[in-house]
């Protein structure tokens, strides 16, 4: 089977391995389609790594794909069944054509639609499951630092939820257009004008009763710590840039001045990494809000490079990136 794998810094290669034997409570997955994510980009394609560790493992960087059973020893799934999977920690990234799905860690999807665009509800879900974190948010003014795919789900999820004020904040405008779209009630580009001052204006000097870090840079981490309302809350989510390990500055002045509740929140960390993905599911198959909405890219998985630079830089108004067969 094919598999992509990273061999220096930002550089695929595609290669022959062989097909994976399961075990029982797990499923063989031929895979279909595959999404490029922030975190992946940060984490592992981005940053230029000890020499050592190239080549990376076979899949590469990849959490976010989808496709059907063709073999199954699961009580749970059955041969021909659509998922979303989770590729597991110890084993290939998920850029392979089979991958060895454990059932704990797949959501079926529903037979209708496109493939590539029910894959989003694995990003949209773990936003989800973020947002179940902030208690109510019914009447709340909500601060979004950051309007790339992970962002805009905030701005959708919130809106959707019943805030008074969803505040997106992105320095790249056709981000901000996205936001508008989705259901911010305002949006601001720090470029143009004084981020704080703009937030200050729109609530009255208060604040963000939710501040919300989605974007993964540190200006704007302390940014959400500054534009928080007194005990208000702020959601971090956002990855930081760089390799595991590299340090974030932030300026502690603000804990002490707004002292708000910090949640982190991770899905993948809950100890349930797959309940609010399969939630997800069922919100935009009744019509809810459609994830699928995102992709503005496709690419084949030939294309792989070429797919992870359009991501990394940003290139052609992206949103989301999706590879197909």
């Amino acid at each position: 089977m094919f598999s992509a794998r990273i061999t220096s810094p930002k550089k695929y290669e595609i290669t022959d391995i062989d097909i994976p034997v399961i075990d029982d409570g797990m499923c063989l997955i031929q895979l279909e389609q595959w999404s490029v994510c922030g975190s992946d980009i940060r984490h592992t394609y981005g940053p230029v790594h000890p020499e050592e560790e190239y080549p990376m493992r076979h899949g590469g960087a990849c959490h976010e794909c989808a496709g059907t059973i063709v073999e199954s020893k699961s009580e749970k799934f059955k041969v021909g069944q659509r998922v979303i999977v989770l590729p597991n920690v110890d084993g290939p990234g998920g850029l392979v054509e089979y991958y060895p799905g454990r059932e704990e860690r797949m959501a079926l999807i529903p037979d209708h639609g496109d493939i590539g665009e029910w894959t989003m509800c694995q990003p949209s879900g773990t936003v989800l499951y973020s947002c179940q974190q902030m208690g109510t948010i019914l009447g709340k003014s909500v601060v979004i630092m950051g309007q790339g795919s992970i962002g805009l789900s905030f701005t959708a999820i919130c809106a959707r939820a019943g805030a008074r004020r969803v505040i997106a904040v992105d320095p790249i405008e056709h981000r901000l257009d996205w936001s508008k779209k989705f259901g911010a009630t305002h949006t601001i580009n720090p470029d143009a004008v004084d981020l704080d001052d703009a937030v200050n204006e729109i609530t009255g000097g208060i604040g963000g009763d939710i501040s919300v870090e989605a974007s993964g840079y540190p200006d704007a981490i302390n940014a959400a710590f500054r534009n928080v309302a007194k005990f208000g809350k702020v959601i971090i989510f956002g990855i930081q840039e760089g390799v595991r390990g590299h340090l974030t500055e932030i300026d502690t002045q603000y804990f002490l001045k707004n002292t708000p509740t910090i949640i982190p929140t991770s899905g993948a960390g809950s100890g349930d990494a797959i309940s609010h993905i399969e939630r997800m599911i069922e919100l935009k198959d009744r019509g809810w809000w459609d994830p699928g909405e995102m992709v503005t890219h496709h690419r084949t998985f030939n294309e792989v490079n070429e797919a992870y630079e359009i991501y990394d830089k940003r290139l052609d108004d992206v949103i989301k990136v999706v590879m197909t067969l």
